[in-house]
């Protein structure tokens, strides 16, 4: 009897004592992730109630349109699209499919556009009945001097950070395109999908392994002219190399990105040293779009927790990849959708498959708007009706199952900043 009691005695303590262990263990594997209340709910921000059961298919995931959020704020997107000679049209298209009135949009046709091209979109944007009531579609009107491979593209995607913080800091992510992009699903689609993720998110494709780019752009080095001149020519390659650098590690990846309002206040407010310093670096650098972001965000420990390594984008590239993507067509468009990306690069203007996108994927008609919640008057999209409201179709379940994974990864601290 007495040894039963003894028993019963140790039974609390022992269950109290596991618990805690446990918890402590979890936290140590999460590599620092989980250090208050607030990061141990953030886990459950990323799936919402009714999560999608394992093994759901691609057929099921097609299937149904999903109901709108219920729980978190909806967010908003800052988004520049910028273009360069011959592309005005591009750019125009691009904007009509990825308007919605809550976001905010910075439009560039780069000094090599011809200055008739130019004052055309000036015109457009100016005259347009929804940008001039709603006003959150600014173009660049100075146009900057944008040099590909070089620092003077970081520049440019500098320049519209500025001017999105100084007109608006009401928006949640910064997306960079061109006028070569184009979404897959609908901003409704976006909106949805990224509505209950930690905002502190930032969606960067990344490595530190650099391989053969240690020797052709690691160590050349480069003058980009775009710097200085106001006619854009090509790179000036210097005779001589650099060493690697020791202050800080390296990383490279991809030139598009979405990256979070916390992130860009970082980078331009500039509190730390760390962003001007790498941007000094980065002026001598081929194809410094594809590391500046990468490397910052990755030597600042408190932002390389943050990292998801992707760019939400559909790209075929050469093996090894060459300077330039494919060019998209019909051929791939299947592979399109099935990537579940957010959107697709390198596409020609007014290709048949833009046209099949906006038939089977967005719903848009014409040169008109893509169809949202928002859209309201006798011609669909004319008039403004409620912003706070979303529609979300098919798309949004493509993007929330990528998503969904991706935010995972990064809260468990896998493939980030290594």
């Amino acid at each position: 009897m007495m040894l039963m009691i003894m028993e019963k005695k140790w039974i609390f303590p022992f269950v109290i004592t596991s618990i805690v262990c446990i918890f402590f263990l979890v936290s140590s594997l999460n590599m620092g992730l989980v250090s208050s209340v607030h990061n141990i709910n953030s886990i459950f921000s990323i799936f919402p109630m009714g999560q999608r059961k394992p093994g759901y298919v691609e057929s099921k995931i097609e299937s149904g349109s999903p109901l709108p959020p219920s729980g978190p704020p909806i967010p908003r997107f800052a988004y520049l699209i910028s273009g360069s000679k011959g592309d005005l049209e591009k750019l125009w298209r691009v904007l009509h499919a990825l308007y919605h009135p809550r976001n905010q949009y910075v439009v560039h046709l780069d000094l090599e556009s011809p200055a008739e091209e130019r004052l055309t979109l000036a015109s457009r944007t100016k005259n347009n009945t929804m940008f001039s009531k709603m006003g959150n579609v600014y173009m660049i009107t100075k146009a900057n001097m944008v040099t590909y491979r070089g620092p003077t593209m970081v520049a440019n995607t500098l320049h519209a950070c500025a001017i999105l913080l100084k007109r608006n800091k009401d928006w949640d992510w910064f997306i960079n395109l061109s006028a070569s992009d184009y979404p897959l699903v609908t901003q409704d689609d976006l909106l949805y999908a990224f509505s209950a993720l930690n905002r502190d998110l930032n969606f960067i494709e990344h490595t530190s392994e650099l391989g053969w780019k240690l020797d052709k752009r690691a160590m050349p080095l480069i003058i980009d002219p775009g710097l200085y001149l106001s006619t854009k020519t090509e790179v000036v390659w210097a005779s001589q190399k650099r060493k690697l650098p020791t202050a800080f590690k390296l990383f490279t990846g991809s030139a598009w990105t979405v990256l979070s309002r916390p992130f860009i206040e970082f980078i331009i407010m500039g509190w730390d040293n760390l962003p001007r310093t790498l941007l000094m670096y980065y002026t001598n650098f081929i194809s410094s779009p594809e590391g500046y972001f990468q490397t910052v965000v990755c030597n600042v420990p408190k932002f390389a927790k943050t990292v998801v390594n992707h760019d939400m984008h559909f790209i075929k590239w050469d093996n090894p990849p060459k300077q330039h993507p494919h060019i998209l067509s019909l051929n791939e468009l299947g592979k399109m959708i099935m990537s579940n990306a957010a959107f697709a690069r390198k596409f020609n203007q007014d290709d048949p498959v833009l046209d099949k996108i906006d038939a089977d994927l967005l719903g848009r008609v014409n040169v008109s708007f893509t169809p949202g919640a928002w859209c309201s008057g006798k011609l669909k999209c004319s008039e403004v009706g409620d912003i706070n409201k979303i529609k979300p179709g098919p798309g949004a379940r493509r993007l929330r199952y990528l998503l969904d994974r991706l935010a995972m990864k990064a809260y468990l601290g896998q493939d980030q900043c290594r």
